[in-house]
């Protein structure tokens, strides 16, 4: 079974980021890590976050010592990633349950190293007010228009060149 790095950039997101670690914690696949990079100079939710990471030895916090945003907190979370495999989600999403153990059979099967899927867009109360299916996207696609939801990438960690 190969790890799972989950990467997770949290920045003011109190209200979601409990719903968004629930959703990884009920995957069917549980080979994974959370790399939950705190991303806020303002302390206030770290409480908050401490005690959720408690729940599971899996969820790792990481503090940056300075606000980098969410771009340099992922790149950062690779960095200290002990997976073959990244996943993204953003502090206020949240997956279906099948989620990585579909996407990742997939990919292993057809020996693809990085995957999107489609998505759909809920309301703060939880409601789908859209959805957005994913495509079969080329290079000469993606450098003109990123039309893919970062919360739904798997990427073999490889690809990166990071080790």
């Amino acid at each position: 079974m190969k790890l799972v790095s989950i990467i997770i950039p949290y920045y003011k997101k109190k209200k979601y980021i409990k719903q968004t670690i629930q959703s990884i914690l009920k995957q069917k696949y549980k080979h994974f890590e959370i790399l939950l990079i705190y991303d806020d100079t303002n302390t206030d939710d770290l409480v908050f976050l401490k005690n959720l990471q408690k729940k599971d030895n899996r969820i790792k916090l990481v503090i940056n010592n300075k606000n980098i945003g969410a771009g340099m907190s992922r790149n950062r979370g690779i960095k200290l990633s002990r997976g073959t495999y990244l996943a993204f989600i953003d502090s206020d999403d949240f997956w279906h349950p099948e989620k990585l153990r579909t996407q990742l059979r997939y990919m292993i099967k057809n020996k693809i190293f990085i995957s999107h899927t489609s998505y759909n867009i809920v309301d703060s109360n939880n409601m789908k007010i859209g959805f957005r299916e994913a495509k079969r996207i080329g290079y000469r696609d993606l450098i003109k228009s990123c039309d893919i939801g970062l919360s739904t990438v798997i990427i073999k960690k490889k690809l990166l060149n990071n080790k």
